[in-house]
């Protein structure tokens, strides 16, 4: 790798060029699609209603985020991975009329959002928002759109749910040393798993498997790991 820091990784999957962005999510430049994992709008307020006392702003903080990316890739559509609501406390009106406002600044973009498991629960977001809701998996071309990886679908798989991470850890420190907990893409033969995009969702760390590859996130970077790791 060299010292030059980069924004974003090409890779081929089922003989479709996408880029893996630094900002945690993947753009197919000749669809001019977003592919985005794990938003989970409202999950501080489902919190909150739960009297559990975290920050506020998450909402702003994803939306400001999406802004970022339509501001920098030409963008027809953003596709949703699943999780795009936390649960029915991201119905509060704060947090719709949020997104409300944040959609009549991107009208033109299409909104499509695959159904998850916090989505069965959460129930379908605000009809004023024209996102369509469909089910998994949702073929485009040779890519199958999905939430859970483990979706038997006819095409490649792009999905989330996982919310991975890798754990880098210093030389010398052990197993159980210190380190870093980086968000990371995983793509393996037949599917790649997206690292969660929400501001307030946590990880679940992952170990490559046989065949896989893993591309780490930090901060406006992002870069492969060698197999070895």
């Amino acid at each position: 790798m060299s010292g030059q820091q980069q924004a974003h990784c090409v890779v081929e999957l089922a003989g479709e060029i996408v880029w893996l962005l630094a900002h945690k999510a993947i753009y197919w430049p000749a669809r001019k699609v977003l592919v985005i994992a794990d938003i989970h709008f409202g999950k501080a307020a489902a919190f909150r209603a739960l009297g559990v006392p975290v920050p506020r702003g998450t909402t702003t903080q994803n939306l400001l985020a999406l802004d970022a990316l339509l501001a920098s890739y030409a963008c027809e559509e953003i596709v949703f991975l699943g999780d795009f609501l936390h649960a029915r406390a991201a119905h509060a009106p704060a947090t719709v009329a949020a997104m409300l406002a944040w959609r009549a600044r991107h009208r033109d973009v299409r909104l499509t959002v695959v159904r998850g498991n916090h989505d069965a629960h959460a129930g379908d977001p605000a009809a004023t928002l024209r996102i369509r809701m469909v089910d998994e998996p949702h073929q485009v071309g040779k890519l199958s759109f999905c939430h859970h990886p483990d979706t038997v679908a006819p095409g490649y798989v792009l999905a989330g749910h996982v919310h991975p991470v890798f754990h880098l850890r210093a030389a010398g420190t052990g197993r159980h040393g210190g380190g870093l907990r980086l968000p990371c893409f995983l793509l393996g033969q037949e599917r790649a798993i997206l690292p969660s995009f929400g501001a307030f969702t946590g990880g679940h760390a992952v170990r490559p498997g046989a065949g896989e590859r893993v591309y780490v996130t930090a901060d406006a970077a992002i870069f492969a790991l060698p197999a070895n790791c």
